[in-house]
Parts: C-alpha cells; structure tokens; sequence
C-alpha cells in the first residue's frame, strides 16, 4: 500500500511496520547487538548505567532510564534495517548518529560536559542547560524514530534482492548501470 504525496508514491505506515514481519534472524540479532552496544556507549560514559570508571556529579534524573532504553532500542532496529540477506548496506545513518549524539547530551550530566561548562559555566550548565535535556532527549528520540521510519520506508519500497557476493565499497559508489 503506497501514498501518493507531492507526485511521489510513498509506502504507508503499515508497510512500514510490516517490513519488520518480514525480518531474518540476522535482522534480530543485529538489532539486539546494536541495541545493547548503543545502551552500553550512551549509558557507561554518562553513568546512567552504574560503573566504576565514571561519576556522576548530578544524580541520575528517573526520565534518564527511559530515555537510554527507547534510544538503545531504536537505534537498534535502525543498525538492523541496513542487514540485507547476505550483505550489509552501506549507505547512509546521519540520521540515527546525529539522534544518537543528542541522546548523550539529553542523558549526560550538565556539568561533567566539558562543551556545556566551556560554553555556560557551571552554574549555567546547571541553570540553562540542565533545564533543557528533557527537550533534548525528546529531540533524540525523534530523530532516531525518524531515521527508523525513513530506512522502513526505503526498505518497502525499495526492497533489495539478495546478494550473491561481498558488496564492497566500492561496488557502493559505482553508478547504477555500470561495471
């Protein structure tokens, strides 16, 4: 099912959601990994998720949990819809980094950010900044669903057949018709 919109044929919401059906294992398994690495690299450095090499000087907002387990899991899905049958496509993902990163900052606290407190101080870091991550991580999780939605949708529309061989970088960057 398409919707047209501005001369353009786009997959509706449900092919979308349905592109998920249609999964391999590898698909799953590349979305747990990515889920769990991207919950390790947001949540160690910013000690939402508790370690010994890392402490917080503010305490741990109850909105940072949330917000580490809905990033994980969307960037997750979305490191899973570059898997193809045999290969992993190598285009695009500024979409999910860029969503990535402001989930670090949303997470992060305000005044172990050197960026933060090089910019507004201290007390600005708590003052301004602090008061902002929620917005932030809300910001994130948009971009990373956007992202999800944009790969679902290319996925549907767009379906790849499976790949005999090692696509190669390359191979990625040669124009459509040539050998």
């Amino acid at each position: 099912m398409t919707i047209r919109a501005g001369g353009i044929e786009r997959p509706a919401g449900i092919a979308r959601v349905r592109a998920l059906a249609g999964w391999s294992a590898r698909h799953w398994t590349v979305a747990a990994v990515a889920a769990v690495a991207a919950a390790l690299a947001l949540g160690l450095p910013t000690d939402v998720v508790p370690n010994p090499l890392y402490t917080r000087m503010t305490p741990v907002q109850w909105w940072n949990y949330p917000v580490l387990a809905a990033s994980s899991l969307l960037i997750g899905l979305t490191a899973a819809t570059y898997v193809r049958n045999r290969v992993v496509d190598l285009r695009g993902g500024r979409r999910t980094a860029g969503g990535g990163l402001l989930s670090l900052f949303a997470i992060g606290c305000p005044v172990c950010n050197k960026l933060v407190v090089l910019a507004l101080g201290a007390s600005g870091a708590l003052r301004l900044f602090a008061p902002i991550q929620p917005l932030l991580a809300l910001a994130s999780l948009g971009l990373v669903a956007w992202a999800l939605w944009v790969r679902l949708g290319s996925a549907t529309a767009c379906p790849l057949p499976p790949a005999s061989g090692r696509l190669t970088l390359s191979a990625a960057r040669r124009p459509l018709g040539a050998m």
